[in-house]
C-alpha cells in the first residue's frame, strides 16, 4: 500500500501533557518554535487534525508566512496544503474555521459519519467527504490520500487520540516533539500519547537541537510490523538494504542484493550483501543470517529484509535463500522487487516462503532501488 511519509507533530510539557485543564488553551511553544512549524507545514502536502482539536481548539491550519505560500505556488504547488481531518460520527460544526479558511479540506469518516456530515457540511464549497467503511480506517485513509489527492507527506498536528492510534497502528514514519520548559502537573489534563499496546522496542533519535526555549527531538520508529502489514519501520528497514544491495561488487551472472535481519524490536541482528566478504556465489540473505547464533530466540518473531525476492533455486549453491529463512525459524519477509527470470524461469521465493506459512510483504514502491545496482544485467 503506497501512503504519505506521516510526520507526527506535536508541543508537551516537560511532564508530558499536551494542555492544562484551563478555559485557555496552554501556550507550550513561542515564536521561534511557532515559524519552525508554520516551516514544517508548507514543506508538507497535507496536515491532518482530529474533530477533537477542531471542538477544543477551532485552529485555521494555515500557512502564515507569505514567503513560503509564494515559494509553494511557485514550485506548482497549491497555496496552502491540504487540510484534513477525520471523525467517526461526522458531528462536526461547519461553522469552524477550519472550513472557511484555506484551500481545500478533505474529511475522512465512517459510512453513517459520512451521511451525517453531508448534512451538516454539503452547503461548503470546496469540502470533500469520504467514507473509508463501516469503521474509520487509517489505512484506507492514507492509501487515498496517496493515490487519490497525490499526498506524498502529511503532517499530522493531533490531537492525543489521533497520534496514539497512529503510534499503535505503526503507520507513523517520525514524530517531531517539541518540549517545553513547564510542568502541568494536573492528572486529568490530556497527554500527547494515551494507554494501550504499543510496538515494542526504543525509537531512533535523529536530530536534536534548540528552538527558543523549546527543545525540538525527532525520532523515528524502528520496530518492524507483524503479519501481512507494512509499518512505517518497515519502509526504513528496506531502504537501507536497497542501499545494502549498492555495496555488492558487479557481476554478470547474479544479482546485486542487500539484506537486514531485525528483531521485534527494532534491534538489527545482522546485515549482508551478495559476494560479501569476496566470497563469489554467497547471497545477501545467506550472508546476513550466517552472522546470527542459530539458538538466537529473537529468530522467531524476526523480519528479513531482502531488496529482492528470496530466491527459491539456485546454481550456485544446494540451498536457496527462502529455505535458509525458514530454517532459519524466520516467519515474515519483507522486500522490494520480485526475482525477473534473468538467471532462474519462474522464480517463486516468495511463493515458497508463504506456502511455509511466513507472511510475505512486498513494497514495489522501493522495486527502483533494488533495480538500480542491476541495470547492466540482461533482462527478458
Amino acid at each position: 500500500m503506497p501512503r504519505p511519509y506521516v510526520l507526527l507533530s506535536a508541543a508537551v510539557s516537560l511532564d508530558g501533557y499536551l494542555d492544562d485543564t484551563g478555559p485557555e488553551r496552554l501556550l507550550l511553544s513561542g515564536p521561534a518554535d511557532f515559524d519552525r512549524v508554520d516551516e514544517v507545514r508548507a514543506a508538507s502536502d497535507a496536515i491532518l487534525v482530529g474533530a477533537g482539536t477542531l471542538r477544543t481548539d477551532n485552529p485555521r491550519l494555515l500557512v502564515n508566512s507569505a514567503e513560503r505560500r509564494a515559494a509553494r505556488v511557485a514550485g506548482g504547488r497549491p497555496e496552502y496544503p491540504l487540510k484534513v481531518t477525520v471523525s467517526g460520527s461526522g458531528e462536526l460544526d461547519p461553522a469552524a474555521q477550519f472550513w472557511h479558511t484555506g484551500g481545500e479540506k478533505v474529511l475522512y469518516t465512517s459510512d453513517e459519519g459520512a451521511r451525517r456530515a453531508s448534512e451538516l457540511l454539503g452547503g461548503i464549497v470546496g469540502v470533500d467527504v469520504v467514507a473509508t467503511g463501516p469503521r474509520l480506517d487509517w489505512r484506507v485513509l492514507l492509501e487515498h490520500l496517496h493515490d487519490v489527492r497525490g499526498v506524498r507527506r502529511l503532517m499530522v498536528e493531533g490531537g492525543g487520540k489521533v497520534h496514539t492510534q497512529l503510534m499503535r497502528e505503526q503507520l507513523a514514519d517520525e514524530l517531531q516533539l517539541a518540549v517545553a520548559p513547564l510542568f502541568v502537573g494536573q492528572p486529568d489534563a490530556p497527554r500527547l500519547f494515551g494507554p494501550g499496546d504499543y510496538p515494542p522496542g526504543r525509537l531512533r533519535i535523529e536530530e536534536t537541537r534548540p528552538v527558543g526555549d523549546i527543545v525540538l527531538i525527532r525520532y523515528v520508529p524502528t520496530a518492524p510490523g507483524t503479519g501481512p502489514h507494512a509499518a512505517a519501520a518497515d519502509r526504513r528497514w528496506l531502504e537501507l538494504a536497497c542501499e545494502l544491495a549498492g555495496l555488492c561488487p558487479p557481476s554478470q551472472t547474479a544479482f546485486s542484493v542487500g539484506a537486514v535481519v531485525v528483531a521485534a524490536d527494532g534491534t538489527e541482528l545482522a546485515r549482508g550483501h551478495s559476494r560479501e566478504g569476496g566470497d563469489p556465489a554467497v547471497h545477501a540473505e545467506e550472508a546476513a543470517l550466517a552472522k546470527i547464533d542459530p539458538a538466537d530466540p529473537r529468530l522467531a518473531t524476526a523480519t528479513v529484509y531482502s531488496s529482492l525476492e528470496p530466491c527459491a533455486h539456485r546454481a550456485s549453491r544446494p540451498v536457496p535463500c527462502a529455505r535458509h529463512i525458514l530454517d532459519a525459524g524466520v516467519r515474515r519477509v519483507v522486500t522490494a522487487w520480485r526475482e525477473p527470470d534473468t538467471f532462474v524461469t519462474d522464480a517463486d521465493g516468495n511463493g515458497l516462503l508463504a506456502a511455509a506459512g511466513a507472511d510475505v510483504v512486498v513494497l514495489p514502491e522501493y522495486a527502483d532501488r533494488a533495480q538500480a545496482p542491476n541495470r547492466h544485467l540482461p533482462t527478458r
